[in-house]
């Protein structure tokens, strides 16, 4: 039976050099954060536990000093592996410094092996990463130059590429739940996602030394219904009550979250109208009737709100990666869960879905482009954000719609209200480059496997094609040379059909769109080509 203990008790159960597995996602959705603030207490007090390995499978924090950020504390932690550090920036800092061994993976890959991991398994075989900086032949998603050890390897498998995601030691996990009855049952009934908590908790179980749940309640034994039940207590071992634990940093508790209510339409936000809206209108116009759909974080977040403003959004079915299914995805920090949806499962099987070739498209943001189509989200001016669910959600669709500006720093570009753009400033950093820093999407590979690849900007539009990048579409109040072909560090095709982008975009009230989405049919369903021939 599972040991009720406060947070300072739990946390000294962790020791020197352990390894620590997190569940938890983004900004503390289902995040232990007393646990974690009990620890860097203990730290800071008598200098242990020092030289922890942390691991999670979504990046944990508030853009600030929560969550993973709170322990970037010197000799706290030793070793870093998760899918990103964009919004733990911290860590970041200590990567950068070399001050750590640190790695990102993708998130898809590392949720998964959390399966394999309880089974005993020695790791994960998938082709997620192939060609991008997790690739071995590239970086093998190491982030700073102490961190040495291999995570990943390429392996053959009847003359097909794969990469091998090896398993790691767990000693102690720390996940969190809703409610924990007198037995160690843990439920997560006011949760805004499942993550992956059975297999982390089977995990350390198994193989490891201790399994501590945070929860806000206790109940009677005998009392959870045991469908709700996402973790067993014979799985548990220690348990800490935290009565004010919040639904995400932002956010107390939203019953739309936990998916106990539903919001009305009226209550859907309308996006403000500026730029970033004009984005995400251009790229909705990709979506037809049913397509199953990933909204990246960003810019491409904001496709659902135009999707409700249009009267669409339930006739598409949006989804997120943390296992969310139907809906409507969360805007700004709050984003990885949604409201309104229709399912809600283990973030391991969302994945399997993905990697399958679930989705119709993607639509993801870019911080940089290079003459190949590669894009990179994971490192750049002077940070490591890490691919998070990117690199699943980007091989795995059938068509993918990256968004972003050509430039950045200071760039002044605003819809005129007219059906054109005024370019006010041009910003002072080009993000169509030669070179990515990192690649985090592979144009080459996309083109192997027969992928459909776009690029939503401010002022154009491109495409992917075997003869390199092509611009199909330019805005109103544009000069193509100066504006766009002078912004961009390599040689780009001009389409001799190119199209000026329709002045809806640029104007402030509905574009009207729901008759012609409506009209779409649904493109000949294809699943992408598993070819491996390409090198890097």
């Amino acid at each position: 039976m599972a040991k009720i203990i406060d947070a300072s008790a739990a946390a000294a159960l962790i020791q020197e050099g352990d390894s620590v597995l997190f569940g938890g996602s983004g900004s503390g959705h289902a995040v232990a954060d007393d646990v974690i603030e009990a620890i860097v207490r203990r730290f800071q007090q008598t200098g242990q536990p020092a030289g922890l390995w942390l691991s999670s499978i979504v990046t944990i924090g508030d853009w600030d000093d929560r969550g993973f950020s709170r322990m970037a504390v010197p000799g706290l932690v030793r070793r870093v592996v998760t899918a990103g550090f964009n919004n733990c920036p911290r860590i970041s800092d200590l990567a950068m410094a070399n001050e750590i061994e640190a790695y990102t993976l993708p998130q898809g890959a590392l949720s998964q092996l959390t399966r394999e991991m309880s089974a005993g398994r020695p790791g994960l075989i998938t082709r997620t990463g192939l060609h991008t900086f997790v690739d071995p032949r590239l970086e093998g998603g190491k982030q700073s130059r102490r961190t040495t050890e291999d995570l990943v390897r390429l392996i053959e498998i009847d003359g097909e590429e794969y990469l091998f995601y090896r398993a790691f030691p767990v000693d102690v996990a720390i996940i969190r739940g809703t409610t924990a009855d007198e037995n160690g049952n843990i439920s997560m009934e006011d949760e805004p996602y499942f993550g992956e908590n059975f297999s982390i908790a089977a995990t350390a179980h198994l193989h490891g030394r201790a399994v501590i749940a945070q929860v806000r309640h206790m109940a009677a034994a005998h009392s959870l219904d045991p469908k709700s039940v996402k973790v067993p207590g014979s799985m548990v071992d220690y348990i800490v009550v935290s009565p004010d634990q919040w639904q995400t940093y932002q956010t107390r508790f939203d019953p739309a979250y936990a998916g106990w209510i539903r919001r009305p339409d009226s209550a859907m936000p309308v996006l403000p109208f500026d730029i970033r809206k004009s984005i995400a209108r251009r790229a909705a116009m990709e979506l037809f009737p049913a397509a199953v759909v990933n909204l990246g974080y960003g810019v491409s977040n904001g496709i659902s709100q135009v999707a409700a403003e249009e009267g669409f959004y339930k006739e598409v079915v949006l989804t997120i990666e943390q296992g969310l299914m139907g809906g409507v995805p969360a805007v700004g920090k709050d984003a990885g869960t949604a409201f309104n949806y229709d399912a809600m499962f283990d973030q391991p099987y969302q994945f399997d879905f993905y990697d399958g070739g679930g989705l119709d498209i993607a639509f993801l943001s870019f911080a940089e482009v290079d003459q190949q189509g590669n894009v990179n989200v994971s490192r750049f001016g002077g940070r490591i954000g890490g691919p998070g669910g990117f690199i699943n959600i980007a091989q795995g669709a059938g068509k993918v719609v990256f968004s972003g500006t050509i430039t950045t720093g200071g760039l002044d570009i605003e819809p005129d209200g007219r059906g054109g753009v005024t370019l006010k400033r041009e910003g002072r950093s080009r993000k169509w480059v030669k070179h990515v820093e990192q690649i985090t999407f592979s144009g080459r590979y996309a083109l192997e496997r027969e992928q459909e690849v776009m690029y939503v900007t401010d002022r154009a539009v491109f495409r992917l094609t075997t003869a390199g990048m092509e611009l199909i579409e330019v805005a109103a109040g544009v000069d193509v040379e100066r504006d766009v072909l002078d912004q961009i560090e390599f040689p780009v095709r001009v389409s001799p059909h190119l199209r000026t982008m329709e002045s809806r975009l640029f104007r402030d009230e509905p574009m009207q769109l729901a008759a012609e989405f409506r009209a779409r049919s649904r493109p000949q369903r294809r699943h992408v080509a598993e070819k491996v021939a390409c090198t890097d």
